[in-house]
């Protein structure tokens, strides 16, 4: 029961989401302010030559049944144009977000080290809820540098996402809705990840006991221990059970992810073909506009796919290891102030 109190009051006490994020965010750029602002600069300019895409196709496609010399070879320079760039900006991209990303990571290691360091008390060490919470954070560190390279890209999503939009509301406004039918998913992206990582905290104890027993009979010489005491049958039961009271609860609440994902996927695909049908049977616009709202529609299920996979480990991974990070902080301030009263 003290455990189940020591939980309960331990959720209230994280902090909000937004204002984490904003602070790990400025953590950073006082790390590595250059490398952030060019990371964003070369993640906007990847994105859109990608986005234009549709715009070549449906000005290649008038040329062609036009018969339009002029925007054939204006279509097919862009066409190169966007593949070129597009490879050289998303080369250069990566680099600066490997370089950013090391160096950010080296803060971050250092910093939760310190944080730490400069705890006065072993109660951390003793409630199994900030047990559970510092576990998470500890192995998951690394998930700090990621969080740069997920904001910096759903950004980059969102760009892409809006330039889709304007070309498909230069054919008709209604067909803004395609991106209204991609909400559902988005919200979906952003719902469940949230409880897998609730689910995944309330069986932590359940892990490190299974990675322990583990340990305990790999290791030479406690697997020495074990055979002598002829344990090895116990252990290994115990720790299937543990691991199994582990893995069955995330595996229904990823099930449950999966079968929410599906009907989303299913709203967004139904609307992308209604609105096919629509342009080219409801308002009948030339093949041009149809070769348009076709290239739009499946690059923006592809950027919505990108940007939910983005979002999903935004408020799943790399959110959730922003928000420990802030109590850290919070938590060691607080001690800190309660030791100098």
């Amino acid at each position: 029961m003290s455990h189940s109190r020591d939980r309960a009051a331990g959720d209230q006490d994280l902090p909000r989401a937004l204002p984490s994020l904003w602070r790990t965010m400025k953590l950073g750029y006082q790390v590595e302010p250059r490398l952030l602002l060019a990371t964003l600069a070369t993640t906007f300019m990847m994105m859109l030559p990608d986005a234009l895409l549709a715009l070549w196709l449906k000005l290649l496609t008038d040329g062609l049944l036009g018969d339009d010399r002029r925007a054939v070879i204006t279509a097919a320079i862009g066409l190169a144009g966007s593949a070129t760039a597009t490879w050289y900006l998303q080369t250069v991209d990566q680099r600066v977000q490997r370089r950013l990303g090391d160096r950010i990571a080296i803060a971050m290691e250092s910093h939760i080290a310190r944080l730490q360091a400069t705890i006065p008390t072993v109660e951390h060490q003793e409630r199994q809820d900030h047990l559970d919470r510092l576990s998470v954070l500890r192995e998951q560190t690394y998930s700090l540098d990621h969080l740069f390279r997920s904001v910096i890209g759903n950004v980059g999503w969102a760009f892409r996402l809006a330039v889709t939009a304007i070309l498909l509301a230069s054919i008709h406004p209604a067909l803004v809705l395609l991106l209204a039918a991609g909400v559902p998913a988005v919200v979906v992206s952003v719902w469940r990840p949230g409880i897998e990582r609730s689910v995944q905290e309330s069986v932590a104890a359940y892990d490190r006991l299974a990675r322990h027993l583990f340990v305990l009979a790999a290791t030479p010489g406690p697997a020495k221990e074990v055979r002598v005491a002829g344990i090895a049958d116990t252990l290994r039961t115990r720790r299937r059970e543990a691991r199994a009271r582990w893995s069955e609860p995330m595996a229904a609440t990823r099930w449950s992810s999966a079968r929410w994902q599906t009907a989303a996927w299913g709203l967004f695909g139904l609307t992308y073909v209604a609105g096919i049908a629509w342009v080219a049977n409801g308002i009948d616009r030339p093949v041009g506009d149809i070769v348009l709202v076709v290239v739009a529609g499946q690059r923006l299920s592809q950027y919505i796919a990108q940007s939910m996979a983005e979002l999903g480990f935004l408020r799943g991974v790399w959110l959730d290891s922003s928000l420990r990070l802030s109590w850290l902080e919070d938590y060691a301030a607080a001690l800190e102030r309660d030791a100098t009263a």
